[in-house]
């Protein structure tokens, strides 16, 4: 009998697989190198071939998908349950294909490469905006030391840093000026950087019909279409809309027993730089709507929001709204309009 199932523990060079049949007894564990992993599972009948959702699994479940297999992705916190006694290679293969058998169990939507190739780019522009703004608290903290200091703003400290390095009564020495010049420089590069990958953003915004169609929510523009198109991999892979907005904790924390049903803040699970975007751009959302009054049925219910719960339950409110409607458009394949029209 073949096996229905093989768990691999992936790794740089070696892995670990542990196989079993359709009545989830063991047939067999292997340790295969790297350049052996494609062409032993290409030699196997097609069965599901089940990993921990980490580095370099898309790139494996691609493959093995190609080759006719059936891949599943876990994720780690729902296998860790499942590895018995000591952890090694062999114990959280045994692992993996234990939770991989588990009829309730979740997993994780295998991804496109376009789909790395945008979530690569974002995560780029992130890293490259935390370090900006790392670069310009140093440079604040560094002339705070000397008696200068410069408004809040990034605005500001680009209007301010020439006009210290022209000051020659401030008291900084030449060594400290060119310090001062060399983080300034620095940070017009990263500023240079940041804009080049936002422009290569919007394009791809542009280019995906997927991207352009969720562009039409109101809240929802280049950053959060690609950033969601990305990292939401298969909409087919969520039941409803509810679950996309669980999966990005943006519904309450509960915390209920004997009958009695207790709910708190939001959960924040999943994806925290994405939820981020959500919420900005519904936070950007209802200022709008704040500002204009909208007669709109849509602006009248957020205004509703706002007089009766607060602005900041109505920004988590409109989140989990355009949440679930991003993912409507992108199983239905229709436009926001008719969506809305419905």
């Amino acid at each position: 009998m073949g096996a229905t199932l093989i768990a691999i523990d992936l790794a740089k060079e070696t892995f670990q697989l542990h196989a079993v049949d359709e009545k989830g007894r063991c047939l067999y564990r292997k340790t295969v190198k790297r350049r052996e992993l494609a062409a032993f599972i290409q030699n196997t009948p097609p069965c599901i071939v089940a990993m921990e959702a980490c580095a370099g699994s898309n790139y494996w479940a691609q493959i093995f998908r190609a080759m006719g297999h059936t891949p599943k992705l876990i994720a780690a916190q729902y296998v860790k349950p499942f590895v018995k006694s000591q952890k090694n290679d062999r114990n959280d293969a045994e692992g993996i294909g234990e939770a991989a058998m588990r009829p309730s169990m979740r997993f994780v939507a295998v991804k496109e490469s376009w789909q790395q190739d945008m979530q690569t780019l974002h995560r780029v522009r992130d890293r490259l905006k935390k370090e900006k703004t790392a670069l310009d608290n140093q440079t604040r903290g560094i002339l705070l030391e000397f008696g200068i200091t410069i408004p809040e703003g990034i605005a500001q400290f680009k209007k301010r840093i020439p006009e210290i390095l022209e000051d020659d009564k401030n008291g900084l020495s030449l060594s400290m000026r060119a310090l001062v010049r060399d983080q300034y420089d620095e940070f017009l590069d990263m500023e240079k950087r940041k804009t080049k990958y936002d422009v290569m953003i919007e394009k791809l915004s542009k280019d995906h019909l997927e991207c352009s169609r969720l562009m039409a929510i109101p809240g929802v523009g280049p950053l959060i279409s690609t950033a969601f198109v990305s990292a939401l991999g298969d909409p087919h892979h969520f039941k409803n809309g509810r679950q996309v907005s669980a999966w990005l904790g943006l519904v309450p924390r509960q915390y209920s027993t004997g009958g009695k049903t207790r709910l708190g803040a939001i959960t924040k699970r999943g994806d925290c730089y994405l939820r981020a975007l959500v919420v900005h751009g519904s936070r950007s959302c209802v200022t709008q709507i704040m500002r204009r009054q909208g007669k709109d049925p849509f602006s009248q219910r957020v205004l509703k929001l706002v007089e009766t719960r607060g602005i900041n339950k109505a920004v988590i409110a409109v989140a989990n709204r355009n949440t679930r409607v991003m993912w409507a458009l992108l199983k239905s394949k229709t436009d926001y309009r008719t969506i809305e029209a419905n």
